[in-house]
């Protein structure tokens, strides 16, 4: 060999290139085997696929997880009839797999028997979606008590995300799951105060899951017990004797109570009284009917009742006290008052003269006590003038016992007393 061309060969760049570019040539003839990894929901079907390149007849085998051979160049080696080859070409054979359990999930391996043995290995995953979670009640909700609710999403895989959901807030709760080896079961429990207000109040437990295109909604509404409440309603208006009486007992209160009992106060019942369920009825009212009526009710969280106390009035006919000849009295209702009531009706023809009686009578009073007035008046005057006098005469008897006393003369004395 030249001694040139010795030297260009045996040249470290030339010799690597050249190595580099048979490795290509042979690689280009070379056969090989790529898998794809599959993520399918339970139940589902899913795909297998393995990509050949430059295949040129060699043996193909696709094994399961725990490498069972299930084709061997397109036959069928495992009775499993879920396995189905759907597609073999040079450059792909795909496989089908129906009603995907989690049991199925793992490495399914592509194998291409050559002079060197190819193997690639396609990942299945297997998703489990929850299903609507469920509600369940751990404690009664009772008035002034406290609610515990659970939520629980037994099997999902990946676990379940759980929220409770009131009023479009979320309320906090406890999270646990567990572990069943393929899936997870998750709950949450949360603790809610309650009053009778709360009773039918809407609240949700909410699922969310990667393979959920939407959540899944339990929809709830707290069952608050509570003890009944009474309210007696009563008939409008006045009853007379004659009249019917109805009583409606409205109650309320959760369990509703069953029964409803009518009774009466120190007494029994009349006997045209009728009970239907709250509806108490009786006919033909009189006097004896009068006193107070009961109902109560009662469920296994208390008992409630409430009173009516009936009075019936006796009917009064109003007889006309003029002839028959004149005109006929009608009778007019008091301002203000209803007329059914008897008390608030009067004659309008008698009412005129009772109103002249009065006034006399009112002139007569008046002029009694003025002369009574005058009469003190007079006599209080007469007995001051007389004291007044009688003062006087006092004055003058001892002027002149002054005088004679004083030895003057009496004739000047009387002179100066008169003067």
């Amino acid at each position: 060999m030249r001694p040139g061309l010795r030297s260009l060969l045996l040249s470290p760049p030339l010799s690597v290139a050249l190595c580099a570019l048979i490795l290509l040539s042979l690689c280009f003839r070379c056969q090989a085997v790529q898998a794809e990894n599959v993520t399918v929901l339970e139940g589902g079907t899913a795909q297998i696929s393995c990509r050949l390149q430059n295949y040129d007849g060699s043996i193909v085998v696709i094994q399961n997880p725990r490498r069972q051979t299930l084709f061997f160049n397109g036959t069928r080696a495992l009775k499993d009839d879920r396995f189905q080859m759907v597609l073999f070409t040079p450059r792909l054979v795909r496989i089908a797999l129906s009603n995907v359990s989690v049991w199925d999930e793992g490495g399914y391996f592509c194998q291409l028997y050559t002079d060197d043995t190819h193997h690639q290995v396609a990942t299945l995953t297997v998703s489990v979606p929850p299903e609507t979670p469920t509600v369940e009640v751990k404690t009664e909700a009772v008035e002034g008590g406290e609610v515990v609710l659970v939520c629980l999403s037994p099997r999902s895989k990946p676990p379940a995300t759980l929220r409770w959901m009131r009023d479009r807030r979320e309320i906090p709760g406890e999270v646990s799951q567990q572990d069943y080896g393929k899936t997870y079961s998750v709950s949450n429990t949360i603790r809610i105060p309650v009053e009778r207000r709360d009773n039918g109040a809407p609240i949700s437990c909410e699922a969310l899951h990667p393979s959920l295109p939407q959540k899944k909604i339990r929809h709830y509404r707290l069952d608050v017990h509570f003890a009944p409440t009474v309210r007696i309603i009563p008939p409008p208006g006045i009853l007379r004797e004659g009249d019917s009486l109805s009583l409606l007992c409205s109650v309320i209160g959760n369990p509703l109570p069953r029964n409803v009992q009518w009774s009466r106060v120190n007494d029994t019942l009349p006997e045209r009284a009728e009970t239907a369920g709250p509806t108490l009825t009786v006919s033909r009212l009189s006097q004896a009917h009068n006193g107070t009526y009961l109902c109560q009710a009662h469920n296994n969280y208390g008992r409630a009742a409430d009173h009516y106390t009936l009075l019936v009035y006796e009917n009064v006919s109003v007889t006309p006290t003029a002839p028959p000849t004149s005109v006929p009295t009608s009778l007019t209702p008091i301002d203000g008052a209803s007329p059914r009531d008897p008390g608030a009706v009067v004659e309008t023809q008698s009412a005129v003269p009772y109103a002249v009686i009065g006034g006399i009578l009112a002139l007569l009073v008046f002029a009694v006590i003025c002369v009574l007035i005058v009469t003190i008046w007079c006599s209080v005057r007469q007995k001051g003038s007389y004291l007044t006098h009688e003062a006087s005469g006092l004055d003058e008897h001892g002027e002149v016992q002054e005088a004679f006393l004083n030895g003057n003369d009496s004739r000047e004395g009387k002179k100066e007393y008169l003067l």
